[in-house]
């Protein structure tokens, strides 16, 4: 009876021992898989962009790694070109106003739908409908909005009588650059209230029954509550924003393709421009790593709101 009750006890052990180490094997070998993954398709393509950054390239050598070592040459040829000062308003404007009204309108429809009302869940759903379509279509829509002779645009603020003559929203400098930022914002609404709304859960419900005990309004609510307490998430929000408005092409592609005469024209479309059309490989790499750059700078942020969120 010892005996075999020695091998019931060892046995467990054995069988719990094998199984963990099985799924230890399996972890390492996925972590592994994604980690080449990222290697091949992501870290090798973002190295020999900053090495071509920092060489002599022309059109008979972009297939080679080993080309002449030329240190900052590109990037100062890119940055005493005269449309560098336009690229670098128009994309310090296109972020901004982009993360102003994105995340403004964002948290004001996360507070709405946090309301209970008839059909909420349903318009919800139909926010985050917009956001899950790609941006050449969005971008073909808002083309049509705002086209200049047949623009909706146009034909509503004609009638509403803000307006007296037509508009070419996409064709005038002054207005080029809003177009696409409004366009933009509109796609970026729901991804921002989907983030905002579950800040908005995570806060407790007790605390606002206290605050409406001792007196306090919506507004006193907001601002003295709700805000403070979403620091962490907004500072998520704001980083992950930015990333992926810096990042943002197929709009500019649809919409304006930067022109006309660069007055929209945004560092991540110039740098496929250089690239790809004028083939300035070598200067459109430079734009291409200052992005990279910023965009790391920007995650680093994200990451530290993310792990102060957590701990918190």
């Amino acid at each position: 009876m010892n005996i075999l009750t020695e091998q019931r006890v060892v046995r467990p052990r054995s069988v719990r021992a094998t199984t963990t180490f099985s799924r230890n094997r399996f972890e390492i070998a996925m972590g592994s898989l994604a980690l080449l993954y990222l290697l091949l398709f992501a870290g090798i393509p973002l190295i020999y962009n900053v090495v071509l950054s920092f060489q002599q390239v022309d059109l008979m050598s972009p297939a080679f790694f080993v080309r002449p070592f030329v240190g900052l040459a590109n990037y100062l040829d890119v940055m005493s070109r005269p449309e560098s000062r336009i690229v670098v308003v128009n994309t310090v404007l296109f972020v901004a106003l982009s993360l102003v009204f994105q995340i403004s309108i964002g948290l004001l429809l996360a507070l709405l739908f946090m309301q209970r009302f008839p059909a909420a869940s349903f318009l919800r759903g139909l926010f985050l409908a917009g956001w899950i379509m790609p941006g050449l279509v969005v971008g073909a829509i808002w083309k049509l909005v705002f086209a200049g002779d047949y623009g909706v645009l146009n034909h509503l603020l004609i009638s509403a009588g803000l307006i007296h003559a037509k508009i070419f929203w996409l064709s005038d400098p002054h207005f080029a650059l809003y177009a696409v930022i409004i366009a933009n914002i509109w796609l970026g609404v729901p991804f921002n209230m989907l983030l905002l709304s579950v800040g908005l859960i995570g806060i407790p419900a007790e605390i606002y029954e206290a605050a409406k005990i001792d007196g306090a309004g919506p507004v006193r609510r907001f601002f003295a509550m709700t805000l403070p307490m979403m620091r962490s998430t907004l500072g998520a929000v704001v980083s992950l924003g930015a990333i992926m408005t810096m990042q943002q092409f197929d709009l500019i592609a649809a919409l304006t393709q930067g022109g006309p005469a660069n007055s929209s024209q945004v560092a991540q479309y110039w740098s496929w421009q250089l690239s790809f059309q004028t083939f300035e490989v070598a200067q459109g790499s430079a734009v291409a790593t200052v992005m990279l750059v910023l965009v790391l700078i920007v995650a680093v942020v994200y990451v530290r709101s993310i792990r102060h969120e957590t701990t918190a």
